[in-house]
């Protein structure tokens, strides 16, 4: 049984994941390590709490986001047509042996795509760019089996990939905040059945994070969206390098 202060320590660490959640989209990638390492548990075990926690703070962080108008409604079924299937195939993934390589190819793309929003030219803030509905979907195919994978809900890919197709910053991450519900929704439902879900892990870590969803929802409307943007940019390039560093050092 992990310490008081070891338990306060991952309940201070859960609710900054969910302001950076409700903020910019990104943050649920720190979540499965510290909790691993609070908890005790198998890494098994928490990516199965930890997505079914993202079925709560995404409703909150989705709600929140409608209220203001920055989801794109038409663009979120397109992608959840996609990330459903995959999450349900990457909750099968995840019951065996998961390949390494696939963390070290998602952390590679994540470093670029921040690089990348940092040092792109300035676009409207406003402007949906076009996107094909077969590209949406094959987007959130890879968002749904990578998340399901690694325990991060969603956002840590689809925020670089929508980024990278010049999406203004608040649109995407009120898009990160949505496509959590399909994706934690098919991947609890795959850890159910051929796995197994720490239902009391999850409802706690859910009712902590949602407080730091709702709080970052309304720092993100309050932030310029140029500040928004470099804010994401940022935080992609160090988790991207954390995660290549860290999956670098394991496969030596």
């Amino acid at each position: 049984m992990p310490d008081p202060f070891t338990l306060i320590i991952a309940g201070i660490v859960v609710v900054i994941v969910g302001i950076l959640i409700g903020s910019i989209g990104v943050g649920g990638v720190i979540l499965v390590p510290v909790l691993t390492w609070t908890t005790e548990l198998t890494m098994h075990v928490t990516i199965a709490a930890v997505m079914f926690s993202y079925l709560f703070s995404g409703l909150v962080g989705a709600y929140l986001y409608s209220r203001k108008g920055s989801i794109r409604w038409s663009s979120g079924l397109w992608l959840s047509l996609g990330a459903m299937p995959g999450a349900y195939l990457g909750s099968l993934f995840i019951a065996g042996m998961p390949d390494s390589s696939i963390k070290l190819v998602i952390a590679g793309f994540v470093l670029l795509a921040g690089i990348n929003t940092l040092i792109q030219p300035q676009h409207s803030s406003t402007r949906v760019p076009a996107v094909a509905p077969v590209w949406l979907i094959l987007i959130g195919l890879i968002v749904g089996i990578s998340s399901a994978m690694t325990g991060t809900g969603g956002p840590l890919l689809l925020v670089p990939m929508l980024i990278w197709f010049k999406w203004p910053v608040l649109t995407v991450v009120g898009l990160s905040q949505f496509i959590q519900l399909p994706i934690s929704l098919l991947a609890t439902l795959g850890n159910v059945m051929h796995g197994e879900v720490n239902f009391a892990l999850g409802f706690a870590i859910a009712a902590i994070m949602v407080i730091g969803v709702t709080f970052g929802s309304a720092l993100a409307h309050r932030l310029p969206a140029t500040i928004l943007r470099k804010l994401v940019g940022v935080v992609l390039g160090c988790v991207g390098f954390s995660m290549l560093w860290q999956g670098l050092a394991n496969s030596a």
